[in-house]
């Protein structure tokens, strides 16, 4: 990382940063072209090995690109806010705070794995606990990101 004084390495402040984010964003290779989608998440984060969880239509580009290279990238950001340069254009930026990393998507198809992979999904999503049964998840794909390294940072908004 270029500007480790912005370096993030508590993992109790990358984890709420993983809380705050509500979108992820999702970079595949889709034969030679990249592809990025937006998509909303939910993780585990234990003893410093982050799981990201995705849900998806059970066809389109996405889980074709997918299936023939499972190698993906993600960033998520929050606390985007512009900083003020004044009448300098140069001086401007941005207050944020991002997760960033690259890992191995896998297309569940365990119905179990589906169930728990959703139930983190949706509590990450709206911090309730939803009861999901295997035939629920008949209608969706679910992925799991087995994330192989990632980075945090941010540069909060000074006033």
């Amino acid at each position: 990382m270029r500007r480790k004084d912005r370096e993030i390495t508590d993992i109790e402040t990358i984890r709420s940063i993983l809380d705050k984010a509500k979108v992820l964003h999702l970079a595949m290779i889709d034969g030679d072209r990249p592809y990025v989608v937006p998509l909303h998440y939910g993780y585990t984060l234990q003893e410093g090995r982050l799981t990201l969880y995705l849900h998806s239509a059970k066809e389109g580009r996405k889980l074709d690109a997918l299936s023939k290279n499972s190698a993906v990238a993600f960033v998520l950001e929050t606390d985007v806010s512009l900083i003020s340069g004044g009448e300098l254009a140069c001086k401007y930026g941005s207050a944020y705070a991002s997760v960033m990393g690259e890992g191995r998507a896998t297309l569940l198809t365990d119905p179990k794995e589906k169930v728990a992979g959703l139930r983190i999904l949706m509590c990450a999503q709206t911090g309730r606990d939803f009861i999901i049964t295997e035939a629920m998840t008949e209608s969706v794909a679910v992925l799991r990101v087995d994330v192989e390294a990632y980075s945090a940072k941010s540069r909060p908004l000074t006033h």
